[in-house]
């Protein structure tokens, strides 16, 4: 039985538009950085990509090197999106990266024209389509002269192979030398992709002031903070979690008593508001509207629908604040 779309899809969502430009996106974003892979189960992704646009998650956002393997996250949703999204590809914001290890030899990773490229072509290939909405450079690289890592971005754009471009993991210093050399080719720098939670408030000393002045717009990845901000680590770490396993971005050794008895606190007060801790997170960054979208990523449908939950509370009080600020003071 072929997907369709559920027709009331743009009634479910909120959108924000990236800066001074004329892009809007879902308050709510579907990134694929982990369950898309080949080592997943592909009925169970699949539906919740097709969950995602039912519900107004209209930005999917890639990079070359997601999966496990990488590369594969790109190919198995892009056999998706060709069999049963074909005659929507206009109300979809597709984005991809490059900046991380994808291949073998020195033109495999950073920002040389070369590398981003050849990524771009390649992930191109995968996805199945003939551009993206977005592409980004995925990190800064110190050894490669800024002006070529931005007329690489500034040529995808030019050629067609993408509408707009963005930066990822930059400083406030290096976004504004960037932002100024993407205007001065005439594509101007779209959107900032930073990491950002409750418990990784760097963007607030500095970057969101400089994407504000440069009218750039900033969608925040890790929000949920490698699961950390959910009820799954409030009574300690449980078999088979993410910081169970001695390989991947979250260990054990990050998962403090201290760090526990604060996940509790903000707990309580997500419970007051009548939500999840995992809601709560969300909202908190979306009480700022310089924030123009957040990335979650899903393990199933029911994650996914709980985390599109957030947006019916995103309101907070004063006092509120007051405490949450006072808790996460005490974590840094």
């Amino acid at each position: 039985m072929p997907y369709l779309p559920d027709t009331h899809r743009y009634q479910n969502m909120s959108y924000r538009r990236s800066g001074k430009s004329g892009m809007q996106l879902p308050l709510i974003s579907l990134g694929f950085w982990h369950n898309f892979g080949d080592v997943d189960d592909f009925d169970t992704y699949k539906n919740i990509v097709y969950k995602s646009f039912d519900k107004g998650i209209t930005h999917f956002d890639f990079a070359n090197n997601y999966g496990p393997p990488p590369g594969s996250a790109e190919k198995n949703v892009g056999s998706i999106l060709k069999k049963d999204f074909k005659g929507y590809r206009d109300e979809l914001i597709i984005s991809t990266k490059a900046g991380y290890l994808m291949w073998p030899g020195p033109y495999g990773e950073w920002g040389s024209r070369k590398y981003l490229l050849s990524s771009l072509d390649q992930s191109l290939k995968r996805l199945d389509i003939d551009y993206v909405d977005i592409f980004y450079s995925h990190r800064f690289d110190p050894n490669t002269p800024l002006e070529e890592t931005m007329g690489a971005l500034a040529h995808a754009v030019k050629q067609g192979k993408a509408l707009y471009a963005g930066i990822s993991n930059y400083s406030a210093e290096v976004t504004i030398k960037a932002a100024n050399i993407l205007k001065s080719l005439g594509t101007p720098c779209l959107i900032h992709q930073p990491k950002y939670s409750m418990l990784d408030r760097w963007v607030e000393k500095e970057l969101m002031g400089v994407l504000d002045q440069k009218g750039i717009g900033c969608i925040a990845f890790s929000p949920l903070a490698q699961g950390i901000l959910t009820n799954k680590y409030l009574n300690g770490i449980p078999e088979n979690s993410r910081a169970s396993k001695s390989h991947g971005a979250l260990q054990s050794t990050q998962i403090t008593k201290e760090l526990l008895v604060k996940i509790n606190k903000l707990n309580d007060i997500a419970i007051s508001r009548n939500q999840t801790l995992a809601q709560m997170s969300i909202s908190w960054l979306l009480k700022d509207h310089r924030v123009t979208s957040v990335l979650v990523g899903a393990s199933s449908v029911a994650q996914l629908e709980d985390n599109i939950k957030a947006l019916e509370n995103l309101t907070f009080s004063n006092e509120e604040l007051t405490k949450i600020d006072s808790i996460l003071a005490k974590l840094n």
